[in-house]
């Protein structure tokens, strides 16, 4: 593949972006931009139409004051990109490709997916095969996150018949798609969650059983081993949600661990490690080499593929984000979020 530069008018003189920036708290507003909105790329470079983005909790972060993830404002939220390729300084990505672009930077230091154009380096661009935009951002940093989960516990040799898989803040994006992806290969999905109304949509993903929240009394003091139920898990929460998975999970078991909506500390002992020989399994999707991104993208696209993407998906228009991004916020928000920003701006 030759690399490509398309034509100087492929990028619009001027393009809608929804800016944030902080100014007596973080606003939140759309703002018509120019190309020299876009950052300069020291490198191969890629700039992509972005036609979808989603919502995540980090984008929610990056409109709260103190929300820890943006380096400097202004800034363009949407840590997902998906969109045709329409200028490329790259051997590796086509002008005309559809592509998806998340992690790394985007959204917390450089400007995210937003709006209607995005530039990133090209060594962050995963070329899209089979999969629509849409589809790509309906997956997005969370269902990314939810297949390196379920292939970190297939490397860990955990397999469906060594018995069921928790996945805990199972109503969550992260969640409903290793929902769909570990039922789909043939595991006994518990999907613990507290909102009661999500259980139709998560046994519609091929759970089980739907559970309530881990541990059931968050009060008590944590039990260095508990009853082994689970083979494996996968954890969105973290916290004490965490620790109880640990606990819980039998001799040889592994625990995909992702999440901190329940807290960053970890108060666990050494027991469930060296008496039944669990393993913690470190997720990080922001800053895994694109070699690796794309590999788990093709999984994605073939054999790893979601199974029921449209019914854990919703979709709003990027000029109508903000309330999402407050309900996320609040833990209000179930699934995957889809932003329209092709057309969304209208």
């Amino acid at each position: 593949m030759t690399s490509a530069v398309a034509e100087a008018n492929a990028v619009q003189p001027s393009f809608a972006a929804l800016v944030a920036r902080d100014s007596d708290g973080i606003s939140l507003a759309r703002e018509t931009v120019d190309a020299s909105f876009l950052p300069t790329v020291s490198g191969p470079s890629v700039t992509i139409a972005v036609e979808y983005s989603s919502v995540n909790f980090k984008d929610a972060l990056a409109i709260t004051p103190n929300g820890g993830v943006v380096r400097e404002y202004p800034i363009v939220p949407g840590i997902d990109i998906a969109g045709t390729v329409v200028e490329s300084t790259s051997a590796d990505v086509a002008v005309g490709q559809r592509a998806v672009a998340h992690g790394y930077d985007i959204g917390t230091a450089q400007h995210g997916g937003y709006a209607e154009y995005a530039r990133v380096p090209a060594e962050w661009v995963v070329p899209l095969s089979t999969l629509t935009t849409r589809e790509a951002a309906a997956i997005g940093t969370a269902g990314f996150t939810a297949a390196m989960s379920v292939l970190a516990l297939r490397d860990a040799g955990v397999t469906p018949s060594d018995g069921p898989i928790l996945v805990t803040g199972a109503s969550g994006g992260v969640g409903t798609v290793s929902v769909d992806l570990l039922s789909a290969a043939g595991f006994s999905v518990h999907a613990s969650t507290g909102k009661e109304h999500a259980a139709d949509l998560l046994a519609g993903l091929g759970a089980h059983a739907v559970i309530g929240r881990l541990p059931e009394d968050p009060e008590a003091k944590p039990r260095p081993l508990g009853r082994a139920d689970w083979a494996g898990a996968v954890d969105c929460v973290g916290g004490k949600t965490l620790a109880h998975a640990l606990s819980t999970v039998r001799y040889g078991g592994a625990v995909a661990a992702s999440g901190l909506t329940g807290g960053a500390q970890l108060s666990t002992t050494v027991l469930p490690f060296i008496l039944r020989g669990v393993s913690l399994l470190g997720i990080d999707s922001v800053q895994l080499p694109i070699d690796k991104r794309r590999a788990i993208w093709q999984q994605l696209e073939t054999d790893l593929r979601p199974q029921r993407l449209d019914a854990l998906t919703t979709e709003v228009a990027v000029a109508d984000v903000r309330g999402t991004l407050d309900n996320i916020a609040q833990g209000r928000v179930t699934g995957r979020t889809v932003v329209a920003v092709a057309g969304g701006f209208d």
